[in-house]
């Protein structure tokens, strides 16, 4: 007995065996490369303070701070001028969180607090109760808590260390949500996939998963970032059934050739679809230092006339690095291009030259992306 397309379809959504399947080596869920196009997490900012720092915090020019603190003292019955408030252990900050999609009222969110005067460090701190707003200006969060800002400065009498940055700091779970964001699912017979990284061969092979996992004709891609899926019954209420069954399928993610470079840390990165042509490929470092030695030189004893002169002594050095030469066959995969790279005893400074001269001569064939 054959059953009906439709049939089939929804009875391929019931059964539970596709989804024991085993990934495929090399394969994402789609939770990890795609999300429910129409609900996304909200931004949250706020301003506010943090009370406890060791001398490290806003100084007198920054006025806001003081201002603020003034306003808080005042709420609680102590009335103090802002311009004679000397404050040293508080600093102003700017608040963010972000509140993902679906979130109760209670639920806790981690948050982050930027400096905006003045201060040295907010270590040791503590964020006071901070309103947190969306972009429609409402009340969503209030967060406060210790700052952890994952690591630490000292200094006395003009010497100083630190380590890491010191005027960012985060508070784990710190947010309390008072007024859920006003999330609502889709409705409709159909929803849609995004993907984080629009790609047509992407968004072709989780169609084509999603039609193995639920029927045939449940899914089809729209463009390169979408990709259409059926709801059964087009009821809404069968939306969270189905996104949890979707989120779980295994597929193969395609992505463009491309190495990134960041010149400021000398660090690169090369996806794996990167290839070469054929291409030898030589790299030398020419280096010239150039020292002075100052040395002083003594009159003889007992000299009426002479005089101490300090003498330079000047010395340059030349040395040229012994590159071989070493040749790329074609279609050479990352693999070959590390190892070829490493034979030459490249540094990524000199990696980062190479890349470039390879993109250049046409014999790099993945897209450069500076940062």
């Amino acid at each position: 007995m054959v059953l009906p397309l439709a049939v089939a379809w929804a009875a391929a959504f019931v059964s539970p065996a596709a989804a024991q399947a085993p990934a495929p080596s090399g394969a994402v869920r789609v939770k990890d490369v795609a999300r429910l196009d129409g609900v996304q997490p909200v931004p949250l900012v706020g301003y506010g303070l943090v009370a406890g720092l060791n001398k490290t915090g806003d100084r007198r020019q920054t006025i806001f701070s003081a201002q603020t603190l003034a306003n808080m003292l005042e709420k609680f019955g102590v009335r103090v001028p802002a311009d004679e408030v000397k404050i040293e252990n508080v600093a102003a900050v700017l608040v963010t969180a972000e509140v993902p999609p679906f979130a109760r009222a209670g639920a806790r969110v981690d948050v982050t607090a930027s400096s905006v005067g003045d201060a040295r460090s907010l270590q040791g701190g503590t964020l006071l109760a901070t309103p947190l707003r969306g972009p429609d200006g409402e009340i969503v969060a209030i967060a406060q808590g210790p700052l952890s800002i994952g690591g630490f400065g000292g200094g006395r009498g003009g010497s100083s260390v630190q380590v890491n940055h010191l005027t960012v700091g985060r508070v784990p779970a710190g947010g309390i949500i008072q007024v859920p964001p006003r999330t609502k699912l889709p409705a409709g017979d159909a929803i849609a996939l995004a993907l984080d990284q629009p790609d047509f061969a992407t968004a072709k092979r989780l169609a084509e998963a999603l039609n193995t996992e639920l029927g045939v004709g449940a899914a089809r891609a729209v463009d390169a970032a979408t990709v259409e899926v059926k709801v059964p019954g087009g009821s809404a209420a069968q939306v969270p059934e189905l996104m949890a069954r979707i989120e779980q399928v295994p597929i193969d993610v395609d992505a463009p050739a491309r190495v990134v470079i960041n010149e400021r840390t000398g660090t690169v990165v090369m996806g794996s679809a990167v290839r070469v042509a054929p291409a030898a490929v030589a790299h030398g470092n020419l280096s010239v230092k150039i020292s002075t030695r100052y040395a002083a030189s003594q009159p003889s004893p007992f000299s009426r006339t002479g005089e101490t002169l300090v003498l330079p002594e000047e010395r340059v050095d030349v040395k040229e690095g012994n590159a071989p030469l070493v040749a790329l066959g074609e279609g050479s995969t990352l693999d070959d291009v590390v190892n070829a790279l490493n034979t030459l005893g490249a540094t990524p400074r000199d990696i980062i030259a190479i890349v470039q001269a390879l993109k250049a001569a046409g014999a790099l064939r993945a897209e450069i992306v500076i940062i």
